[in-house]
């Protein structure tokens, strides 16, 4: 079983250049010293409400992710999602419906040519921001639902089909610059669906003030074709369980930004006390229309939006999510309340050699 030691940083392995899935494993063979060629399913189970507008939606969800390494170089991973929503009837009609999803977030093969290369092939994700590729796993993120702007530069599905080349460009005890370049092809399956793009994104890490800042860029090539720029920035200081967290993003038709804050005491006999596993958390948020064409998933007016959230990291990989949002457009204002329970699980898949 995971300690809450690992699953903190766990959050924090896809800043690494490696792919996910591989940083998952070399974590978890040396902390554990599971072999690396032993192939992982982890992943996480969850169960959420969501009350907006005053209508309450309920979503149990299961988010499954393979990492399986062939040798020394090579690897497969794959992520999962399985959710039914039950939502209020409309049209003024009383009880609710629902609806069923399964598919693939992502399914791709790495090789791992050196530290500074690794090159993907497959369906992966797109590598634009930081939310799409980090904080989008449900036992990672702090808050249920995503930013306002998380649709931004990721072109409907937030999946590329194609290939990618990413790793460390400079890595010494000072600093580190880790990049990604990806191609997509156009894809209609429904699994694999994709847009005809190219892109990348490039950070600087100083290890030392353990700050990040990194920029992103994509173009879609089909239709209509745009380009999407974004800017992040990451501290999370050092001795301390606070992580700041802000991106920003720009598209053609809209733009805006999101920063998140977290903390957790160390006061009161370390993380695993019982004040320790109490997470308070802030998130303030902001989009602006650049014109009156809505195309991108953004809302269909400026908004402002503030989230307060209050976390509570329970033992066994299990957290309770709990937040209160209020948002204010010329639409309209009104409160989200959402609550969820997340359990984080991590076991072999199959007996590795």
């Amino acid at each position: 079983m995971l300690q809450p030691k690992l699953v903190f940083r766990l959050s924090r392995v896809a800043r690494s250049a490696r792919p996910f899935g591989l940083a998952l494993v070399m974590l978890c063979a040396a902390r554990y010293g599971i072999a690396q060629n032993t192939p992982l399913l982890s992943g996480g189970i969850g169960f959420f409400t969501n009350t907006n507008a005053g209508n309450t939606s309920y979503t149990p969800i299961i988010e499954p992710l393979l990492a399986a390494p062939i040798g020394q170089h090579f690897l497969i991973e794959s992520r999962a999602a399985i959710l039914e929503s039950f939502f209020p009837r409309g049209g003024g009609r009383t009880g609710y419906d629902h609806s069923y999803f399964a598919g693939l977030t992502y399914l791709q093969g790495d090789y791992i040519a050196s530290s500074h290369l690794t090159l993907v092939g497959g369906s992966f994700l797109i590598p634009f921001g930081t939310y799409n590729e980090r904080l989008s796993p449900i036992w990672i993120s702090n808050f249920q639902d995503g930013p306002l702007i998380a649709n931004l530069g990721l072109l409907s599905t937030g999946r590329g089909t194609g290939g990618m080349m990413r790793g460390s460009a400079i890595s010494n005890h000072k600093y580190s610059i880790d990049y990604a370049a990806y191609f997509s092809s156009r894809v209609g399956n429904e699994q694999f669906a994709s847009e005809r793009s190219f892109g990348g994104r490039t950070s600087l890490y100083l290890k030392d003030q353990r700050l990040e800042a990194g920029l992103s860029y994509n173009r879609s090539l089909q239709g209509t074709q745009e380009n999407f720029y974004g800017m992040h920035v990451w501290w999370e200081p050092a001795d301390t369980a606070f992580r700041l967290r802000s991106e920003y993003a720009r598209g053609h038709h809209a733009q805006g930004y999101w920063i998140e804050a977290d903390y957790r005491s160390q006061a009161f006999g370390g993380l695993n006390s019982f004040v320790g596993r109490f997470e308070p958390l802030i998130r303030l948020q902001q989009t602006f229309r650049r014109d009156t064409i809505v195309s991108d998933g953004l809302p269909p007016a400026n908004t402002q939006r503030v989230d307060f959230g209050l976390d509570y990291n329970l033992p066994h990989n299990t957290r309770i999510l709990t937040s209160y949002a209020r948002q204010f457009s010329s639409t309209g204002n009104f409160n989200v309340w959402e609550t969820g329970i997340v359990y984080r699980f991590l076991f072999p898949a199959w007996k590795g050699k």
